[in-house]
């Protein structure tokens, strides 16, 4: 799949994180609308989205969001996410009037430590067929 041509976000994952999963699970739960496509960055087109991220945002390469042809990484991604899910969410955007490098300087530490706080599983979650649409690999 070329994810230029996507007119949904994509929210590109750690797939044996499980602070990750667990985002993807909750993102799946309040995406009433189901815009959003998922896919592990272990996943070739997790990849290969990975060579079009800037150097400086692929060791944060927890979470990535595609969405009208641009990479949100670190708390931008998070963010955005927050801001597309709608509703109550918006308020969660409020997060914007921090500076970028705070912001990002907790999602560092937070994604640093991800693995070490929340575990990480052998392999990447296989989702259920009624989601199976909804990822892409």
């Amino acid at each position: 799949m070329d994810i230029s041509t996507s007119l949904k976000p994509i929210l590109f994952f750690d797939g044996v994180c499980n602070l990750c999963n667990a985002s993807v699970q909750f993102v799946i739960k309040h995406d009433k609308q189901q815009l959003f496509l998922f896919s592990p960055l272990q996943s070739a087109i997790g990849m290969e989205t990975l060579k079009n991220v800037p150097a400086a945002d692929k060791k944060a390469g927890s979470v990535i969001l595609y969405y009208e042809g641009t990479y949100y990484t670190r708390s931008a991604a998070i963010l955005k996410t927050f801001r597309l899910l709608g509703g109550w969410f918006n308020i969660l955007t409020a997060g914007y009037i921090l500076p970028t490098f705070i912001r990002d300087g907790i999602y560092n530490y937070v994604a640093s430590n991800r693995l070490k706080w929340y575990g990480q599983k052998t392999e990447c979650m296989v989702p259920s067929p009624e989601l199976q649409a909804r990822f892409i690999a």
